[in-house]
């Protein structure tokens, strides 16, 4: 919100998700706002404006959370008040009886948050977990499609994947990162201890410019059966 005509088209694109199917859950990745090198009264109607349109589309029937990108991450105080209370955290998705949990985390400065990298600490093996955040890890069958100043640095990708505990590896259904402008998914395994986990770019759906064919979002569809949580996930390609 407040880069070019992102009013509009942020209306426009989630009012299309939102009529697009069964929508239980959105789940959104930072940079939300166009908040830094602005005044912060500026900043603040930008903030208002993105929390009325969420207000008039999503309403009390679709709950949402957004992780925080690097364009908010200098007014976290209006980003809490505005879109997220909780800097990093977790839910259960509505419809999965609390089986699968989004886990949004803190890395808009390009670097983990100490509550980032303990919440991965204590994951529990009981649940599934499609995890969020805003700077793309560098990791196999990425690194060839996005610019080296767009991608975490080796180390805090590193960090990450450490963090999880070994019992929680094979209960990650999917990966969503977002700020390098693209709409692109891995093509190999990202990390030997995680050979089935897909990871997701989706930073290309708002107003910058990426080409039209770039442009989309990712509709995902949860399947529990026995207990066990399988994702299915299409891209939407938008103009």
């Amino acid at each position: 919100m407040g880069f070019g005509n992102s009013q509009s088209m942020f209306n426009n694109l989630l009012q299309n998700v939102v009529n697009s199917g069964n929508k239980r859950y959105i789940i959104f990745g930072g940079d939300d706002v166009h908040a830094g090198g602005v005044s912060t009264a500026e900043a603040t109607r930008r903030y208002q404006q993105f929390a009325s349109i969420i207000n008039n589309v999503l309403g009390t029937n679709i709950p949402y959370r957004s992780s925080i990108g690097n364009w908010e991450d200098s007014t976290t105080d209006l980003f809490r008040r505005y879109i997220n209370p909780y800097l990093t955290g977790y839910v259960g998705i509505p419809g999965t009886q609390g089986l699968v949990r989004h886990l949004w985390l803190d890395n808009a400065n390009r670097r983990w948050s100490q509550d980032s990298l303990n919440l991965l600490r204590s994951l529990d093996p009981n649940y599934y977990y499609i995890i969020d955040f805003h700077w793309p890890l560098r990791v196999p069958g990425i690194t060839n499609e996005i610019h080296d100043d767009h991608l975490m640095t080796q180390g805090e990708t590193d960090m990450f994947f450490n963090a999880i505990p070994a019992n929680v590896r094979n209960r990650i259904l999917a990966i969503f990162t977002h700020h390098a402008h693209k709409l692109f998914s891995n093509s190999v395994p990202i990390n030997p201890n995680f050979s089935n986990t897909p990871l997701y770019v989706t930073g290309c759906s708002g107003d910058y410019a990426c080409k039209s064919v770039d442009r989309g979002y990712y509709d995902l569809n949860l399947t529990i059966q026995n207990n066990i949580a399988t994702l299915q996930t299409t891209p939407v390609r938008v103009q």
